[in-house]
Parts: C-alpha cells; sequence; structure tokens
C-alpha cells in the first residue's frame, strides 16, 4: 500500500511537471509568434516606406526624396491594403502612433564609394534610416517589435563599367580574352569563349549567369574556360535610367534621337536626351543643307554661320561603302581637330551652357549631330587630340570612327590613359575605320582593304543586332563594328562598352569573319579615368537605384 501511495504521487509529481513544461513550452512559443509577428509587421512598414523612396528617387531625384520625409513618416500599412493590417498599432517610437521614424544623414548627394550590390562603384549617394515600431493589438502578451532598415540612394555612372547591357549579354570571343573593369547586365549574361576569359572585377546580372552560348545561337562553339577573378553574382536588382517608368530598350533609345517639338526640355526624358544636353547642334536636312546652333540651354538661338560650320563640318558630299550593311552610306564628316580650333578661336559667339556671369568662355564638350537623309552616316575624323575639356560626339545615326581617336602618340597602342582626356561616342552603332582606310577600296574585296594598327580611348553607347535563330549578334568582341582586315593588327581601346537599345539604322546582323572583315587583336582595357568622377565623359548617363545598407531587429522606441 505504501509502494503504491508512493508510486501515486511520484507520478503526480512528473505529470505535474509535465504539463507545467508544456504549459511554460507554450506559452514561450506564443511569445516567440506573437514577437516575430510584430517584427514582420514592422518590416512591412519600413518596406513600405522604402518603396515610396526608391520610386520618387528614381522618377525625381535626391531633392524630391529630401522635400517628401514628412510624407514618408506618415506612411504606415493599413487596412484598406489588408484588413490584417487592423489588428496592428504602428508608431515611430518616438511616442507618435500612425508613424513611422524616417532620418536622412547630410550631407547628402555626395560623390563617395557605394557599398553591398555596387561595392566598388562610386555615385551621388544619400543614405537613409527607416524605423518601424509595431504592436498586435489583440496579442495576450502586449508584444512591440521594432525592425531598422538604413538604404543609400545612389545615381551612378554607367561609364563607370566596363561593360553594360540594358539587352542580354553575350561574351563569346575565340582567342583569349580579359575583361578589366566591372560588369554589369540587366538582364542574363552568356559566356561561351573559345579559349579563356578572364572577368578581373566584378560581374553581375539581374538575369542569369549562364556558362554557355544562348540557345538561339546558330554558332559552334567549342567551348574554353571561364575565370572570374572577383565575384559573379546573378538575380541582382536592375539599374535602369530615369526616363519614367518604362524603361525598355526601345524607350531607352529615345535618348539618342531628336525630341518631338511637344516635350518640355525639363520632362525625365527630356533631361536625359543627349539632343538636349548639347553645347552645339549640327543639322543636315534631307536636301544635305547644314544648320549648325547653339543648344537648348539658349533656346538655340545662337546660328553658326555656314562659312564657320563648315570648317569644321567639312564634307557631306563623301560617300563609302558600307559592306556589312550592304549600302554605300552618305557622309555628314565631323573634323575634330578644326572643331578644336575653332572652339579656340570662337570668341564672338559664345556656344557655353556654363557661363559665369556671361562673361567667361569654356570649350564646347558636347555635340550633336544628325543627317537625315537616306543612308546618311556620321563620321570623325583627325580625333589624335580632343577639345580641352574633353568631347561627347551623339547621333541618332550610326557613328564611324576614322583613325586613331583621343590618343596622344607616345601611348597608342597601351592602356596608359594619363594624358587622354573624356570623351563619349554615342550612337545608334559604332564602326572603327582603321588609319590605313580608304573610301575609294570601300567597295573592293577584302584583300584591298586592309587596316592599320589603330587606337581609340572613349566610352562607347550604342546599339546592337541581337542573336535570332538565323545569325549571332557578335557578342561584345564585335559590339565595335570592323569593315577591314585587320589580321595581324591591334585595335587598341580604352574605354566602356554600354549597350542600352537594339540598333534601329543599321539593322544588317552581324557577318562573321573573312569576307566583310577579320578581326583585330583587341588589345582593350577599361579606362581607369572613368573612377575619377572629374574625368567621366560629358553627359556621361546615369542610373538611378537603391542600395540596401543595415537591417537590425532592434529595442521598441531606438533610433540606431
Amino acid at each position: 500500500m505504501i509502494l503504491a501511495l508512493i508510486f501515486v504521487t511520484v507520478t503526480l509529481i512528473i505529470l505535474a511537471g509535465a504539463l507545467g513544461w508544456a504549459t511554460t513550452s507554450t506559452r514561450l512559443t506564443g511569445r516567440n509568434v506573437e514577437y516575430f509577428r510584430t517584427e514582420a509587421a514592422a518590416e512591412a512598414a519600413t518596406e513600405k516606406v522604402l518603396a515610396a523612396i526608391a520610386t520618387d528617387y528614381h522618377e525625381q531625384g535626391d531633392w524630391y526624396v529630401q522635400a517628401n520625409l514628412d510624407r514618408y513618416k506618415q506612411m504606415i500599412p493599413t487596412n484598406v491594403e489588408n484588413a490584417a493590417w487592423g489588428n496592428y498599432e504602428f508608431s515611430d517610437g518616438q511616442g507618435h502612433g500612425s508613424r513611422t521614424y524616417v532620418q536622412f544623414f547630410p550631407p547628402g548627394n555626395d560623390y563617395k564609394i557605394l557599398t553591398s550590390q555596387f561595392k566598388g562603384l562610386s555615385g551621388w549617394a544619400s543614405s537613409y534610416r527607416v524605423i518601424s515600431n509595431a504592436r498586435q493589438l489583440d496579442g495576450p502578451f502586449n508584444i512591440t517589435g521594432a525592425l531598422l532598415q538604413e538604404v543609400d540612394v545612389a545615381t551612378i555612372p554607367l561609364f563607370q563599367f566596363a561593360i553594360f547591357y540594358n539587352l542580354e549579354l553575350e561574351i563569346c570571343p575565340a582567342p583569349n580574352m580579359t575583361v578589366t573593369g566591372p560588369v554589369y547586365c540587366n538582364t542574363n549574361i552568356y559566356l561561351s569563349p573559345g579559349q579563356t576569359l578572364t572577368f578581373q572585377s566584378d560581374v553581375k546580372s539581374a538575369g542569369y549567369i549562364n556558362l554557355r552560348k544562348k540557345l538561339e545561337d546558330p554558332s559552334v562553339r567549342t567551348g574554353g574556360t571561364i575565370v572570374f577573378n572577383a565575384e559573379h553574382d546573378d538575380r541582382q536588382s536592375p539599374l535602369t535610367l530615369p526616363i519614367g517608368t518604362n524603361n525598355t530598350p526601345a524607350a531607352v533609345r529615345q535618348i539618342i534621337e531628336v525630341p518631338p517639338v511637344s516635350e518640355s526640355v525639363s520632362s525625365a526624358m527630356g533631361k536625359e536626351r543627349f539632343y538636349n544636353k548639347a553645347d552645339v547642334i549640327i543639322a543636315v536636312n534631307a536636301a544635305g543643307a547644314v544648320v549648325a546652333t547653339s543648344g537648348t540651354y539658349n533656346n538655340f538661338m545662337t546660328l553658326i554661320p555656314t562659312n564657320e560650320a563648315k570648317l569644321f563640318v567639312n564634307s557631306i558630299s563623301n560617300s563609302f561603302t558600307d559592306q556589312r550593311a550592304g549600302k554605300v552610306m552618305k557622309v555628314t564628316q565631323l573634323d575634330i581637330s578644326q572643331l578644336r580650333e575653332w572652339n579656340r578661336t570662337n570668341m564672338v559667339i559664345n556656344l557655353t551652357n556654363s557661363m559665369v556671369g556671361g562673361t567667361n568662355f569654356h570649350s564646347i564638350r558636347i555635340v550633336y549631330v544628325v543627317d537625315q537623309r537616306t543612308n546618311s552616316v556620321v563620321r570623325l575624323v583627325n580625333g589624335d587630340t580632343l577639345l580641352p575639356q574633353g568631347l561627347t560626339i551623339a547621333s541618332q545615326n550610326p557613328v564611324y570612327i576614322k583613325g586613331h581617336y583621343n590618343s596622344p602618340a607616345p601611348t597608342r597602342g597601351t592602356s596608359d590613359t594619363t594624358a587622354t582626356l573624356p570623351a563619349a561616342v554615342v550612337a545608334d552603332a559604332i564602326s572603327i575605320l582603321s588609319a590605313g582606310w580608304n573610301d575609294a577600296n570601300s567597295a573592293l574585296t577584302i584583300d584591298k582593304r586592309t587596316a592599320i594598327a589603330t587606337t581609340v580611348n572613349a566610352a562607347f553607347l550604342a546599339g546592337i543586332v541581337p542573336t535570332t535563330t538565323a545569325h549571332y549578334s557578335g557578342g561584345v568582341e564585335n559590339f565595335p563594328r570592323f569593315l577591314e582586315n585587320w589580321s595581324g593588327q591591334a585595335f587598341t581601346y580604352n574605354g566602356s562598352m554600354v549597350v542600352m537599345f537594339e540598333s534601329k539604322v543599321a539593322t544588317a546582323p552581324w557577318p562573321g569573319t573573312g569576307v566583310v572583315y577579320n578581326p583585330p587583336i583587341r588589345n582593350w582595357a577599361f579606362d581607369q579615368n572613368f573612377h575619377d568622377v572629374n574625368k567621366l565623359p560629358p553627359g556621361t548617363p546615369c542610373a538611378r537605384a537603391m542600395s540596401r545598407g543595415r537591417w537590425a531587429m532592434i529595442k521598441p522606441g531606438a533610433t540606431n
């Protein structure tokens, strides 16, 4: 009997302990569930604010975000958005209900090295901290959760990338190739080299990095070695231009086109057009007449006399055969050396949008050229030395660069750009004609079109003809187009290659080698000057992006 009582007592004690443990465990589980629910609610509140900041920054810029801090502070999740939010109380942790804590860290819009997704790049950036405190109204434990997020909003110059593609990016060279700067793609990347393809800096893609050719590519590829000497990450946030909500390649191409009369210069697209950024506009109409004026900074009011314009627009009668296009091209030829001399001596007609008090003369920095004739192109010649503050040439036409460009004689054939000037060429397509090019031989067979070594130092922004089942795009290795036999000759290039859209004018597909051209020795490198904000090409396009930093669950009421 005594033993039975002892057994029953022990059993009851064990049962009581088990029940107590179960009750405590249930209570702890309940507290954890409620805690994480409130943290999730607080995070939802911060995400709502961050989404508004990202949208406003992309469409309007940093000044607009800073001007709307009070609006962001009033943002919380509401039961209109989801009935579940009616069961939560939100505050900024500083005694203000239905509010979110938003802090801006001055000074704003500094040009600085970025972090997180964009580490290694620089941009004009501002930092913000967003904190929300949330409490579940019917929660049995009356728990308040608090969550902090910090972000940088940054305007990032695209010419900081060795390669930037808004379309699918293919790099499939037959010989060895080394990419010396960062690579970014807003869609998918395809890599299928014939030998060794080496990336010395980060490679990032908003889509996937595929270690194979594109499925539609009809080319036969043997497959070589791909070496990543830095990070290679996919599924990143895309980098888009601040031209509005539509960032399709077709919409982005508008930045190189002449704007419609009805478009405001101060609109999102208007601000990004190279036509509106230009100091000088050169227009050739369908009849071949040349009109040169100042730019939008003074509403095109300064007309350059014809006898002066013809000093640097020295040919609209030349023509040559582009065997890739299969057409005879009419040429508007811009002589850079003559433009430089005219810029130096033109003291009466002041064509600058950066005058101080209307008296200081400053160099032309951006020239926009448009030729409205059928089968017309723009050609740049005598560009060894540019204008004192650098030069960007932009056109909706295809642009051809003949001979050395921005290339001091002592450093030709090298990656030494210490003596170059900030330069860019922006066009529908960009073709390289060597220093040995002769228009008279342009329609002859490839053995009569022999290139000689040529150096070009400039950022390129242009279109491509994408891969289809009928033809390969040519890849980055053929982004600059060629029309000569370059066998054994080097094309030295230092710059940044940016592809934002499909070519609309120069639409002939990549022709392969052996008839139209043979490829050069590609002595290519990213221009390290472009890491310096003072050495970026005039009018460099910039993407706006939000880069996330610190994320933390913090003590309720804390602000850091």
